[in-house]
């Protein structure tokens, strides 16, 4: 058994325990649903960008940022210590395999199980499109996708990341609802306060500190907004964030990030687990 034994073994599991098919129900229904109202912010219906792509664009922004950092956090939170718990981790590291196939098996598979699902969900909404919408930015679309694919992976890490390093499931559980509520309502809160204190509620034309505005950017969500409006002009439409020169805060940002917010919580949790005794 391998690093490839592991991954396959993880997507059977996730096929046999319902896993997949929930997931891709559960983002079809999100998704194609926000495809299907064809919305677009009243703010923005005098833009030069066509309405269909404004419409898909936003309606994709919809499940994307809730719902993606949702189902990754929760397809991977349990991935590990829930083994440890069953004790079922000892069958699996009793065969040929070291604890770097356990963790990186483990995010493959569970990164596979939520790609599955984003692009079910997408290749459906790209129906939606073509029968519904006065016309279809295929390429935008496909851009978006990929785009998402990525951020869906980003949170899968962070789940994979977390539980390797935790001794409970109810710790794990626990942990995935704060990271969660961290990156979607805690994290803006903290830049509000920060941009409250440093030039008030209301910033100046001029725009918030960049320190401000850099600390906004590394939640993976707002560099998820940078990263797409980097390779996706037209998201700038539907996308409000603080505009700054300073280099590091350009659009190129969000891909450092993203990269980072995948990278340090695998290698982090693979250390941690590298260490730790399992009983």
């Amino acid at each position: 058994m391998s690093l490839s034994a592991v991954i396959r073994k993880d997507v059977q599991d996730s096929v046999r325990s319902g896993a997949l098919l929930a997931s891709t129900l559960l983002f079809v229904l999100v998704a194609g649903f926000w495809a299907a109202i064809q919305h677009v912010p009243p703010i923005y219906g005098e833009s030069d960008i066509p309405t269909s792509t404004l419409a898909l664009l936003n309606s994709m922004g919809q499940p994307m940022a809730f719902f993606v950092p949702l189902l990754g956090l929760d397809i991977a939170y349990n991935s590990i210590v829930g083994e440890r718990e069953s004790g079922s981790i000892k069958l699996a590291l009793g065969l040929p395999n070291s604890r770097r196939d356990i963790v990186f098996g483990k995010f493959i598979g569970r990164s596979i199980v939520l790609a599955v699902a984003i692009l079910t969900a997408f290749l459906v909404v790209a129906v939606i499109a073509l029968l519904t919408y006065e016309s279809f930015a295929a390429v935008e679309f496909v851009l978006y996708t990929v785009m998402t694919v990525f951020y869906g992976l980003v949170y899968v890490a962070i789940g994979i990341g977390f539980s390797s390093t935790v001794n409970s499931q109810p710790t794990a559980l626990a942990g995935a609802t704060g990271l969660y509520v961290l990156f979607q309502l805690g994290w803006d809160a903290v830049t509000a306060v920060l941009q409250t204190v440093t030039v008030g509620w209301v910033p100046p034309e001029s725009g918030p500190p960049d320190w401000v505005v850099l600390v906004y950017v590394l939640n993976p969500t707002a560099a998820m907004e940078y990263a797409t409006q980097a390779i996706i002009p037209e998201f700038d439409a539907i996308t409000a964030y603080p505009a700054s020169d300073a280099f590091y805060l350009q659009e190129w940002v969000g891909f450092p990030i993203l990269a980072a917010w995948l990278l340090l919580p695998l290698g982090f949790g693979y250390r941690t687990f590298a260490r730790m005794e399992i009983r």
